[in-house]
C-alpha cells in the first residue's frame, strides 16, 4: 500500500514545492506525495526553473492550503520550515512527523545569479533530504 506524505511550508511556493518534486521522484510508486502551506503564495518561478535544471518539472504544481487535506490520513508529515511547524494547525492524523528547517531561497538577496545560486544550494539540501527520507522510510 502506498504511503501518503504531506510536505508543509509557510506559503507552499518554494521549499515544499521542491521537496514534493524530489519526494515524488525518489519515492516513485511507493508514495502519494502532497504539499501545502499554512498560506498560499503561488509556485515560485525560480523554484520551477531550478528544478527544471535538474530534470524535474514542477510547473504544473499548484499552491495549496493545508485545510484542503484534512480528510487524508497521512503516514508522514514533513515540515520544511520553522514557521510552518509552529503555525501548523492540528488535524487528526496518526502521521509520523518530521521537521527540517531549510533556508528560504525566496528571501535571498544579491544579483540575479547570486539569488539563483542560493536557490540551487537549497535545492541540493532538499534533494539530499528527500533521497535519504525515501531510503530510510519507504524501502
Amino acid at each position: 500500500m502506498k504511503k501518503k506524505i504531506l510536505i508543509l511550508c509557510t506559503g507552499n511556493s518554494c521549499r515544499s514545492q521542491i521537496a514534493e518534486g524530489y519526494m515524488k521522484f525518489f519515492a516513485g510508486n511507493k508514495a502519494e506525495v502532497y504539499s501545502a502551506g499554512v498560506e498560499t503564495h503561488g509556485v515560485n518561478p525560480k523554484a520551477i526553473s531550478i528544478m527544471k535544471e535538474d530534470g524535474i518539472d514542477i510547473s504544473n504544481h499548484t499552491s495549496n492550503k493545508i485545510d484542503e487535506y484534512t480528510d487524508i490520513d497521512f503516514d508522514f508529515v514533513i515540515t520544511v520550515c520553522d514557521n510552518a511547524k509552529e503555525r501548523c494547525p492540528f488535524f487528526p492524523t496518526n502521521a509520523v512527523k518530521y521537521h527540517y528547517n531549510f533556508p528560504d531561497p525566496a528571501k535571498a538577496t544579491g544579483t540575479d545569479s547570486e539569488i539563483m545560486e542560493q536557490f540551487r544550494s537549497v535545492r541540493e539540501l532538499i534533494k539530499e533530504y528527500c533521497k535519504n527520507f525515501v531510503a530510510e522510510n519507504l524501502n
